[in-house]
């Protein structure tokens, strides 16, 4: 089989599986369904450890399959890239959705829609998979949007829900805010550099960096630099970083498998593997590059510190994926692209594990998601228990699991990148360690740990959006089935090893090739690579380092206040009600998106319907014209009366007026 066909069935298919599972659900039932997709995701992944393999050997691979479109001498293509980014990323995509497609067997199986829920989630893995595979900007717009396109509908999947109908549309409509800047960097590479093909572009970028644009409108913006921020604001758009991440928290109104899904390997990580895949653009751009230390240094900070106050499971786990995106930023700040792609992989195991195994516990907890309604399940659900146990060490970085690999080589990178704001960031990263632990770990010890807090608890549907799943009275948590743990297993082993299996390849071992250039005078990778003596030697070393004592006292810090002291969270609640309230707020941002952009679209659609509708068109335009006809019906009214003398005093008045007019002109 030949790169192209590997690449075609790669793509295609999950969007088979998609289309079959959703034109022809009810003729091939619930069980056809999830195998058709299953299947369709199982091939893909195949195809991507085929792919992957080829390109371990050096046979890249960068074709067009077809023109979709030819103008004005512009052709715009669909075509692929298999290197060394893709291929990995192809990999981690189409495991982790297999994993969520497996999972979802037992999660959604009294669920009504069904073969629709099979039916968008192979839909977004081919979306995604379009995405990382593509070699031009048309088709990363496609897969850009189409990711966008589906999360919309699974996050309203319930969408007889407005708590979910309100969340899809405020994730449609953020990611529109930051699409809207990608489309004009996109505008802007297709008018300055002719072409929309990654290789022309990149090849043409070194040249055109000291070109200046603007100075139509007085001003002289750096080119580079204009396309890079403009890009950049796409991915915090897609990526979740700070202000445009409010559609995240909320997007939790969706079923678990898809926050899983979007939140783990998928539409969050586009953003970052974007930028990482621009990296011959962004590496002329310092300002650029500072912006997005800034950025994702106060994501990474300030959603993390809002995961401590969440009482939902997972609300906590999503704040993570924010302080995590962050993170992943910062590196690519810093111009550790490959720390960034590695965090990205490391993490996409087990956030993918944590939220699945949030969902575990959802259900056997009768989809209450309150961790104050819960405690003591690690003896009634110990494969549950040992799984999230795995993924909050990942997360945490405890060193030798992979999280710590990744995480401890982004802090390192910072501290060593001379960009302007490293030192920020550097602060940020740090810090987020010691919240990472605090907010990990109080879920963990509030839901596994401690006395059992369901059994006078009765619990209705959080979760569901229908009484068919409805439970009320006493709760009985136990193990969910075979179908819902195996993949927490599954994704329990990457989440262990992963991380010292490759981080000597894919930092230091030039794994990545030319996919990702770095200039010499950004290259923090190749300095950490000089202290680098094996993942042995740097898992044993990260017990002297300060991360590992930071993230030890958060651990500690959350078990005496929520096992040995629980009636102290209250007192401090209490006694810092300001900073309580402003981070149960979320920063007040929700509010203020609401008051100023809402209300203000809201108070300008209605000044425009008053004046302009009502006034101009209803008042002026249509009512006027009718008035306007009206009045000069009426004065004909009175002239045409019928009398005879008045038409003969009417002629009279006439001659008298031609006559006076002749005698002016004579």
């Amino acid at each position: 089989m030949n790169m192209m066909s590997v690449c075609l069935v790669a793509a295609l298919a999950p969007l088979a599986g998609a289309i079959t599972a959703g034109l022809f659900g009810r003729q091939i039932g619930r069980a056809g369904a999830h195998w058709v997709t299953i299947i369709g995701v199982a091939l893909s992944m195949i195809a991507s450890a085929i792919a992957l393999r080829d390109v371990m050997d050096g046979n890249l691979f960068n074709g067009t399959v077809y023109t979709w479109a030819t103008s004005g001498g512009m052709r715009f293509e669909i075509g692929f890239l298999i290197d060394e980014l893709s291929a990995t990323m192809m990999l981690v995509v189409t495991f982790v959705s297999l994993m969520v497609h497996i999972y979802t067997i037992g999660y959604m199986a009294d669920d009504p829609g069904y073969q629709r829920f099979f039916s968008y989630i192979s839909l977004f893995t081919f979306s995604m998979m379009m995405l990382v595979m593509s070699n031009n900007f048309l088709q990363l717009f496609f897969g850009w949007e189409a990711v966008g396109l589906v999360s919309y509908l699974l996050i309203g999947f319930w969408y007889t829900r407005p708590t979910a109908i309100y969340a899809n549309l405020k994730a449609f409509l953020v990611n529109r805010v930051g699409d809207f800047g990608f489309i004009l960097g996109i505008a802007l590479v297709l008018v300055y550099f002719g072409s929309l093909d990654y290789g022309e572009v990149f090849a043409l970028a070194p040249g055109k960096a000291t070109e200046r644009i603007g100075a139509e409108i007085g001003v002289q913006w750096p080119l580079i630099t204009a396309i890079c921020i403009c890009l950049f604001i796409g991915a915090m758009g897609k990526s979740a970083q700070f202000p445009l991440h409010v559609w995240l928290p909320d997007s939790m109104e969706g079923p678990t498998p898809i926050s899983a899904l979007i939140h783990a390997a998928t539409m969050v990580t586009a953003g970052i593997f974007m930028v990482a895949r621009m990296s011959p653009l962004y590496e002329l751009s310092e300002t650029a590059l500072s912006l997005i230390l800034i950025i994702g240094a106060i994501t990474a900070l300030f959603m993390g510190l809002l995961g401590i106050v969440q009482n939902d499971i997972k609300r906590v786990v999503a704040y993570s994926t924010l302080s995590q995106l962050g993170y992943m930023t910062v590196a690519l700040g810093a111009s550790a692209y490959s720390v960034a792609i590695f965090h990205l992989m490391t993490h996409a195991f087990f956030k993918a594990l944590l939220f699945l195994a949030a969902g575990s516990v959802i259900i056997g907890m009768h989809h209450d998601q309150d961790m104050r309604h819960m405690g003591g399940l690690r003896r009634r659900m110990p494969i549950t228990w040992i799984t999230s146990l795995i993924g909050s060490l990942a997360l945490i970085g405890f060193p030798f699991f992979s999280g710590f690999y990744s995480k401890e080589s982004i802090i390192e990178a910072v501290h060593l990148s001379k960009t302007p704001a490293a030192g920020l960031a550097w602060i940020a990263v740090t810090v987020g360690v010691f919240i990472t632990a605090l907010y990990s770990f109080r879920m963990y010890f509030l839901v596994f740990e401690g006395k059992p807090r369901f059994e006078v608890h009765g619990s209705s549907d959080a979760q569901h959006g229908d009484d068919a799943h409805a439970h009320h009275g006493p709760v009985d948590p136990h193990e969910s089935p075979a179908v819902v743990w195996w993949p927490l297993v599954a994704l329990a082993v990457p989440s262990i090893v992963v991380g010292a299996i490759a981080i000597g390849p894919l930092l230091f071992g030039g794994y990545f090739g030319d996919s990702l250039q770095v200039l010499s005078k950004h290259d923090v990778v190749g300095k950490i690579g000089e202290h680098f003596h094996g993942w042995l030697a740097m898992g044993l070393h990260g017990f002297a380092t300060v991360p590992f004592w930071l993230a030890a006292a958060g651990v500690a810090l959350a078990w005496y206040l929520y096992l040995r002291r629980p009636d102290i969270p209250a007192k401090i609640q209490s006694a810092v009600r300001p900073l309580y309230n402003l981070l149960d707020q979320k920063y007040y941002m929700d509010r203020f998106n609401d008051w100023f952009f809402a209300g203000g679209a809201r108070s300008v659609g209605g000044g425009l319907w008053r004046f302009g509708d009502v006034g101009v068109i209803d008042g002026v335009l249509v009512n006027g014209s009718a008035k306007l006809v009206a009045w000069l019906a009426g004065v004909a009214r009175k002239v045409q009366s019928g009398f005879v003398y008045h038409y003969a005093f009417m002629m009279i008045i006439g001659v008298f007026v031609l006559m006076t007019w002749w005698f002016l002109h004579l």
